[in-house]
């Protein structure tokens, strides 16, 4: 299957270099100068991920992150980030936004065609671990769902991004063991792409923001100078 990437970037210029160097690669290409084409785009078909720029007219990428993030239907969609903005509390806000890689202008397309594989690469399970079970968490590689099976209550879906459900796919693969944030880059972004280890502690904040409204945010616990970890048995807060 050929994936289709959908650019929202408002200079020609750049959004070509872009689509240029994604077709020699071998991806389908659309582009969008604006966050309302774009959505227009995808009302039939959603593409397989999207590249974003942070200053867009009329809706910046960051606000329109969290509207794909927000809704069910692009819930699940890879975000790449594409900005100027190279501060660390930028990057932080562009990950918290919703957005899974974060890149600066300017940018290698080799670096960029390189994060953009490791992005793909994520909608597929980490293992074929079979369903998975910690605590109320019930996992499901086969359907990509997520439940949270409460005793004596009606199992709730819990809602998640890329990102998170492959770490916490992960952590209850392996449950118990504190993992350090050099670790879960390795094993849930890969080592083929350089990504900073902030960016860790950003999706366990989104993981864990997902958890909260089954009341499973607190089996994600934090190892003070170790990682973290995934536990059967969470301290009561």
């Amino acid at each position: 299957m050929t994936h289709r990437i959908l650019i929202v970037e408002d200079e020609p210029s750049i959004a070509e270099l872009i689509a240029i160097n994604l077709s020699h690669a071998g991806y389908e290409v659309e582009k969008a100068m604006q966050t309302d084409l774009a959505i227009a785009m995808m009302k039939d078909r959603l593409p397989s991920m999207v590249i974003l720029d942070w200053m867009l007219p009329g809706k910046s990428g960051v606000q329109f992150a969290k509207e794909l993030r927000a809704n069910e239907r692009t819930r699940g969609l890879p975000i790449l980030m594409l900005t100027a903005k190279s501060e660390e509390s930028d990057k932080v806000m562009g990950l918290d936004s919703g957005a899974d890689d974060y890149v600066t202008k300017p940018f290698s397309p080799k670096e960029l065609i390189a994060r953009v594989k490791a992005l793909l690469r994520r909608q597929t399970p980490i293992d074929d671990t079979g369903p998975l079970t910690v605590g109320p968490l019930k996992l499901d590689p086969s359907s990509h769902r997520v439940l949270a099976v409460w005793p004596n209550c009606e199992p709730k879906p819990v809602a998640l991004g890329p990102t998170e459900y492959r770490l916490l796919q992960f952590f209850m693969a392996n449950p118990e063991r504190v993992h350090s944030r050099t670790n879960l880059l390795d094993k849930v972004w890969g080592n083929e792409v350089y990504i900073e280890e902030r960016t860790v502690d950003v999706h366990i904040k989104r993981l864990r923001a997902a958890l909260t409204p089954v009341d499973c945010d607190r089996f994600i616990e934090t190892i003070r100078g170790s990682g973290y970890r995934i536990t059967k048995t969470p301290t009561e807060t």
